[in-house]
Parts: C-alpha cells; sequence; structure tokens
C-alpha cells in the first residue's frame, strides 16, 4: 500500500480517487470522487459528509468553467465488534450529476469545494482537483457507437493487475465495463498484512470473512489515471459481498460507485441498465434474487421490452458469475441463475454477454440451453485480470479434473448442478473433451476489446498480457455478426 500509485497524495480535504460513470443517457455523466482521510482501527469516528461541499465545475474550453452542478456526500463504516478486529470509516464519497452535454463533444471539469479556498486565501478553484477531460458519446443511433469499450474482471491489485491496466490503457479505451470482484480487499485481515489466495486456508479461525478496506482506497487512486477521463461501469462480484456483524453486505460497492439504477428503473444498484450509443447494455446482479419472481427479473423484463432495436441495434449484457463455463473452477455454479433467466435473455435476443469470476479466458459459440444456436448469445468470460487467487488452468474436462455435484457452492442463490440430458456428455456432469459450445479458452491473464463496426458486425479482441509489448499481438479475434434475418426478436405476449 506505500507504492506510489496507490498511496494517498492529497492533503487535508483534497478529491482524490476521481471517477466517471455513465448516467443512462449521453447529456448526462456521474463524477464521483473521495476527500478527506479514512480512519482504520479498534476505534474510529465517522468524517460528517456535510463539511465538504461536492460541486463540479464544467466547460467546454480548457480552464474556461461556464457551468457548475452540485451533488451529494456520504460516508460509509466497516464495523466488525470482534476481539482484535479493527474497523473502518472512509473518507468523504462524492457524487454529481452533471446535465445538459452535448454528444460527442469534450469537456473539462475540476471537483471538489471552492468554499475551502476562503481558509487558504488562494483563488476561487485552489481547493478543487486539477483539471481533468472527457469526451461524452454519441445519442443512440444505429450508427453511432463508442469507440473501443475495454472489458475486464476480476483486477485486484498485483503485478497482473498492473500489466492488465497499462496494457488496456495503451489499448485506448473510451469505456471500461468492469464485470466485478474490484479490489479482493476481503482476502486480507483487518489489520492488513499479507494477503492469501485462500482465505480459508491460511485464516480458518477468521469469526467473519475480514477485509482491509484501505485497498479500496488504493485501488481508487490505482484507477484515478483512466477513469477520471473515460467512465467505468461497474457490477458486483462476490468479493464485493463483504458482510459486516450486523448483516449489511455490499457497504463498500455501493458507496463508493455511482450507477444509473434509478435512471434505468432500478430499485437496487446492484443491477441496472443503460445505452451507449447504438449499444444498450443490461448489468444483472447475481448476489441478489434473480428468480423469475424477483424483483430484479419483473426490471429486466421491463427493461427488455422498452428496448428499440431500431436506435440501440446492440444488446450487451454483463454479470459476474458465467453461466457457460468448461474450467473446473466455478463449473455449473450458476446453473440455477441461468435456469431462471436464460429463456428471457435469449427470447430478447441478447448478443454478447460478459462474465469473469473464472479466472481465466473462454469465449462460447453461440448456444442456448447448452445446445448450438445460431441465435443464442456469445458468452465470454474475462475473469483474468490478475487478481491475488492466481490463474485458473484445469478444465472440467481433463482427466480426473471433473467436479463432484458438491463442489462449486455458490455464495448467493441455490444449488441445480444438473447432469447433461442431450449431445455427446448425455447422462453425465462433465463432458470429456472440449464441449462443442467453448470455442476458445486460454489461462492466462488479460483484458478485453470491443469495437462495435456497424449495426450488425462487432469485432472482439482479447489481449494476453505477455503480449504487452508484441505489436499487433492478441490471444483471441473474432467478428460477432448479428443474424437479422434468422433471429428476429420475439416479444413475450402480455
Amino acid at each position: 500500500m506505500d507504492h506510489p500509485r496507490l498511496k494517498r497524495n492529497v492533503t487535508s480535504f483534497f478529491p482524490e480517487q476521481v471517477a466517471l460513470a455513465l448516467s443512462t443517457s449521453s447529456s448526462s455523466m456521474w463524477i464521483s470522487w473521495i476527500t478527506g482521510e479514512a480512519q482504520i482501527g479498534l476505534n474510529v469516528t465517522p468524517h460528517d459528509p456535510k463539511t465538504v461541499a461536492s460541486e463540479v465545475w464544467y466547460g467546454k474550453e480548457s480552464g474556461k468553467y461556464t457551468m457548475k452542478q452540485n451533488g451529494v456526500s456520504v460516508v460509509y463504516s466497516q464495523l466488525y465488534p470482534f476481539e482484535g478486529l479493527w474497523n473502518y470509516t472512509s473518507g468523504i464519497i462524492h457524487h454529481v450529476k452533471i446535465d445538459g452535454l452535448e454528444p460527442e463533444t469534450k469537456y473539462y471539469y475540476k471537483c471538489g469545494d471552492s468554499s475551502l479556498a476562503a481558509m487558504s486565501g488562494d483563488s476561487s478553484l485552489a481547493a478543487m482537483s486539477d483539471e481533468l477531460e472527457f469526451e461524452t458519446f454519441p445519442l443512440p443511433a444505429p450508427n453511432k457507437y463508442p469507440r473501443r469499450i475495454a472489458v475486464v474482471g476480476d483486477l485486484g491489485l498485483t503485478s497482473n493487475t498492473t500489466t492488465t491496466i497499462d496494457h488496456l490503457i495503451m489499448n485506448d479505451p473510451s469505456m471500461v465495463l468492469m464485470v466485478g470482484d474490484l479490489t479482493y480487499a476481503n482476502q486480507y485481515l483487518t489489520t492488513g498484512g499479507k494477503g492469501a489466495s485462500c482465505y480459508s486456508c491460511q485464516f480458518p479461525d477468521a469469526p467473519i470473512r475480514e477485509t482491509f478496506q484501505p485497498r479500496w482506497d488504493g485501488w481508487g487512486r490505482f484507477m484515478e489515471p483512466l477513469i477520471s477521463r473515460v467512465p467505468m461501469m461497474v457490477i458486483e462480484g462476490n468479493h464485493e459481498i463483504e458482510p459486516q456483524a450486523a448483516g449489511i453486505t455490499f457497504q463498500s460497492y455501493s458507496t463508493r460507485f455511482s450507477v444509473p439504477s434509478k435512471e434505468s428503473g432500478s430499485n437496487s444498484n446492484l443491477y441496472y441498465s443503460f445505452d451507449a450509443g447504438g449499444i444498450h447494455f443490461i448489468m444483472l446482479g447475481a448476489y441478489v434474487d434473480y428468480n423469475q419472481t424477483s424483483a430484479q427479473y419483473s426490471w429486466l423484463q421491463h427493461d427488455l421490452e422498452k428496448v428499440d432495436r431500431g436506435v440501440t441495434p446492440w444488446l450487451v449484457a454483463a454479470w459476474h458469475s458465467p453461466w457457460y463455463n468448461s474450467y473446473s473452477s466455478h463449473y455449473q455454479e450458476f446453473e440455477c441463475m441461468r435456469q431462471e433467466m436464460e429463456e428471457i435473455l435469449y427470447t430478447y435476443r441478447v448478443d454478447i454477454v460478459f462474465s469473469g469470476h473464472v479466472h481465466a479466458y473462454e469465449r462460447m459459440n453461440r448456444v442456448y440451453n447448452y445446445t448450438l444456436d445460431p441465435c443464442g448469445p456469445v458468452y465470454i468470460t474475462v475473469g483474468d485480470g490478475g487478481n491475488i487467487e492466481k490463474v485458473d488452468a484445469d478444465h472440467a474436462d481433463d482427466p480426473g479434473k471433473c467436479p463432484s455435484p458438491g463442489d462449486n457452492i455458490p455464495e448467493f442463490g441455490g444449488v441445480c448442478h444438473m447432469n447433461f440430458s442431450s449431445g455427446p456428455a448425455k447422462g453425465k456432469f462433465c463432458w470429456a473433451r472440449q464441449p462443442e459450445w467453448s470455442a476458445y479458452r486460454e489461462s492466462s491473464f488479460g483484458h478485453g476489446i470491443l469495437e462495435m463496426v456497424n449495426s450488425t458486425h462487432a469485432l472482439w479482441t482479447w489481449h494476453r498480457n505477455r503480449d504487452i509489448y508484441r505489436e499487433n499481438s492478441h490471444g483471441d479475434q473474432i467478428y460477432i455478426v448479428r443474424q437479422l434475418q434468422s433471429c428476429s426478436v420475439q416479444r413475450i405476449a402480455g
């Protein structure tokens, strides 16, 4: 945590950990940051969030900020009432939504509290951040898309993480899609020290799944050079659950990140949707009720019903835990979620699904209900961001590597492990070779880049970390083609 990219380099209540996130429209943008120093120890006292204002000054010319917007500020605490465990309370977390933005336009901005300048006797912007900039996305249209979208998951804070993000920045994305498991703060004790690749193995006597919350702050600083200029859209993973003794979960994730949940009609920031040019993104929660009687499922159905494929031709979904996975790790772990939600995504012709969780790369052929189907989505697993738990290498079809039905129990939801009912693996829990729905798989760290060519063609490229210094080198690349004639959207009656 003393690394220059992780440690706190500001004083007092000056902004740090600046991050952007999209709203549901290209005319709005969320800007978040943190002021004040977090506290950790046996006894902590939360900051009063009202003591520091939340302001964003912005405009279309460098140094000229013709618009100003105020927002909200909050703090959170992670409390462990067990002997010897440390508690944590955050700095002041600010969220400001700026509106009235023009599409495809560069804006310059500063964030902070300009009133603090009165105490320093400096200029009106002395207590604000340095000038930053971002470019808005095009309006939703079938011929307008973000230039390049980076997709990454299971990132953490390791040397492999550094390579992944440095490589990703070299590929110059205009947006980052983060598919869960961000900091791995829950691989550490509350007192810090060395983290564990297997928490339960190294800390079997821990009274609760502890976290070292300063790693969230280090992660925010590490990511700031990227996500203060391009928006990052996040969805939660299992490492964001972070239970407290009072039964509170997802406190760090829910408080630190702005997502357009209310704007998209969701009552939870664990699932939401947004547009990015001609793409409609659906971000689903694997660790909140997903069955067909749940609030999430009802929201999903309403959201899908509203999608106009003439305006946003591409429909992309993301959640943390993959449904299709041929690795031994997490094999069939979220089969219950697949059984509840796959049909509606297929009916509305979702084009691409991104997940993480498995610490490797895998791309599927178009599939529905474990059967090759030209109208099914292309499922892609990118849980290979570089985290402390290391890469997954064993395949369920390798000799002796098929998990037992009692393995891979999810941290949320039921267990629905099943033998296959058709195909070469009929009657078996695992295939004897690479499944026909698994097109490409590799146990390497990396990230992906999605580029929409037009309303029917998209270029997907997976970049291995080891290719960072090899020009025009990549691990996997494919054009994803929408089949408009044979795969029209089937709307659900009623």
